[in-house]
């Protein structure tokens, strides 16, 4: 029995000693890891990239990556949005006359090493010419000519006047020849090579960003390394000293905001990439250990009618719906204060373009004042009620049995909005327009849609009254507004969702495409904007502000910008506490 007890002894005493050891050998171990850690940002986010190719990448979480790792010639200032050199090495030199534009590039390296050359600007623009790449084509189709003068010279001649050359054009993502120029040849001619191409995946791509993809664990994480060749590191560009200064970024995909929002309390992530509802923001702002940004956004979000049917086809209807919506409202109760009014169809961040001076519908007037402004339009439009809005002693009451101009009934409005599980904001919104166009007497309901079969009824089938959606990035470049509004995109399918159709106006769009001065352009953007918030057919509601938090105790020097601190300035900046 003392056998027994004293093997017993020697057993447990053999065990604390090899617990103590492998604590000693773990807790050596965990010092580097931990001091590796402090230069590794955790980025926490909701999705996995779709795909990693950047001519098929569409969607947010794609492009978040993308964006650290093919870079363009030119891109936007964080704190002016004015497009300043990145891969090129100064200001395009322009010739009006010869529509012919050089570009200098500045002495880089792809993240193989080798030179980034004139000829991998060339290429890449011959590529989505020869492919017609979807989302890229319509910026370059237009380039008659590109040629590599030397290795840091490229030359451009274009066919025809284009504003978007220097917008949208030379903010392309450049790829490397070496790299793409094999996988173009045998495709080439080949038939559905472009879907082929675009479903094509490196493994290991040739980037020019600061941080390319070292691991990519399918959803759970997408490991990025820095890159040693990024042009940028120590290089001082629009007065900032760029790094990056970090080591590596992780993406942790968490699937709900719930999980994101818990590990970023937690500290198992150092910045929650996206934008934090106002019900989770209640719950960190108090938190000393998180810091919160909140900048503006490029996006708008509007009420839609369909031109091509009654009483939407009234411009006198759609004035008096536009002088009835309370957007402050919807701002201060909807957004809970994180967002701003729109009164044109360009956000006020977009400072080159945004015209302040539109029409603004019922801006600053009283519940009271709004039905009285809209009641005169209407009835001066020949609108007539069963029992009207405002009473002959002037007395607004709930109004009933309106009747159109030809004195028939108006019959149901249907106003369509995504479900409230998928934007909260819209489908609130469409249920106070509602509210107060039944105020007015107005046979109006709002149905929630699910969101794919709502684009396919009002963009495809055309089968709608009124909708409400959004563009939560707009382009700096305002040639969408061409793009939403021009007679020949009122088609299925086409951008022109509501059916628009004013010659004046697409002289003016066709003109502002053509317009390479920017001041001759600014002011038919601004003509533009006047055009069409006087004929509403579109309302633009809101744009809300992007609200973001990052531990407060791990990294500095995140860089606000239009859109949030989740940018390319950022991670180039951000150095450890």
């Amino acid at each position: 029995m003392a056998h027994v007890k004293k093997s017993r002894c020697l057993l447990l005493d053999l065990l604390t000693r090899i617990v103590f050891i492998a604590l000693a050998v773990s807790m050596i171990w965990a010092a580097p890891v931990q001091a590796a850690s402090k230069d590794i940002l955790k980025l926490g986010v909701l999705e996995e990239p779709k795909s990693l190719n950047l001519w098929l990448a569409s969607d947010a979480w794609s492009n978040r990556v993308l964006s650290l790792m093919y870079q363009p010639l030119f891109i936007r200032d964080p704190k002016t949005s004015e497009l300043i050199p990145w891969l090129a090495a100064e200001k395009p030199d322009f010739d009006a006359k010869t529509l012919t534009c050089t570009v200098k590039l500045r002495p880089a390296k792809w993240s193989d090493g080798t030179d980034i050359t004139a000829e991998d600007v060339a290429f890449t623009g011959h590529m989505i010419y020869l492919f017609k790449m979807p989302r890229h084509y319509s910026k370059w189709k237009f380039v008659q000519k590109i040629e590599a003068v030397d290795k840091h010279t490229v030359r451009f001649v274009l066919s025809s006047p284009k504003a978007i050359f220097l917008t949208r054009t030379l903010t392309t993502p450049i790829v490397q020849k070496k790299q793409w120029a094999p996988l173009v040849k045998s495709l080439e001619g080949t038939t559905q090579s472009l879907q082929q191409f675009l479903q094509h995946e490196f493994k290991e791509p040739v980037v020019s960003g600061p941080f390319t993809v070292a691991k990519w664990k399918k959803g759970v994480f997408v490991y990025m390394k820095r890159n040693p060749h990024f042009f940028g590191q120590g290089q001082t560009i629009a007065g900032r000293k760029l790094g990056p200064h970090i080591k590596a970024i992780i993406f942790k995909i968490y699937g709900t905001a719930d999980a994101a929002i818990l590990a970023l309390r937690k500290g198992d992530i150092d910045f929650y990439w996206n934008n934090i509802q106002a019900g989770y923001l209640k719950e960190i702002e108090d938190d000393p250990e998180i810091k919160i940004f909140k900048n503006k956004k490029s996006g708008l979000y509007y009420l839609g009618f369909n031109l091509r049917r009654a009483p939407m086809d009234d411009v006198a209807f759609r004035r008096a719906v536009a002088t009835l919506i309370a957007k402050d409202f919807i701002i201060k109760r909807i957004l809970q204060g994180h967002g701003e009014v729109l009164h044109s169809m360009i956000p006020p961040g977009n400072e080159t373009f945004y015209n302040p001076n539109v029409p603004k519908h019922g801006f600053g007037l009283s519940r009271e004042e709004r039905i009285k402004a809209a009641y005169e339009i209407l009835k001066k439009a020949g609108y007539t009620w069963g029992a009207p809005p405002v009473d002959a002693s002037g007395k607004v009451q709930m109004a009933k049995d309106i009747k159109t101009p030809d004195h028939m009934p108006m019959r149901k409005i249907t106003i369509l909005t995504p479900p409230a599980d998928y934007d909260p904001h819209r489908a609130m919104s469409g249920q106070m327009i509602q509210e107060w166009l039944r105020e007015m007497g107005i046979p109006v309901v709002s149905r929630p849609m699910a969101f794919g079969a709502l684009i396919q009824t009002v963009k495809t089938q055309r089968d709608f009254d009124c909708f409400i959606l959004g563009y939560g990035k707009l382009s700096m470049d305002p040639g969408y507004l061409r793009a939403f509004f021009h007679s020949r995109m009122n088609k299925p399918k086409g951008w022109n969702m509501s059916g628009y159709d004013n010659p004046e106006f697409d002289k003016v769009s066709m003109a502002s495409d053509g317009e390479l001065d920017l001041k001759a352009r600014q002011k038919l953007i601004f003509k533009m904007q006047d055009m069409l918030i006087s004929d509403v057919p579109y309302i633009p509601l809101y744009n809300p502000i992007v609200v973001e938090g990052v531990r407060a105790d791990r990294f500095t020097g995140w860089v606000p910008a239009l859109g949030g601190i989740g940018n390319i300035w950022s991670l180039c900046e951000i150095k450890p506490k």
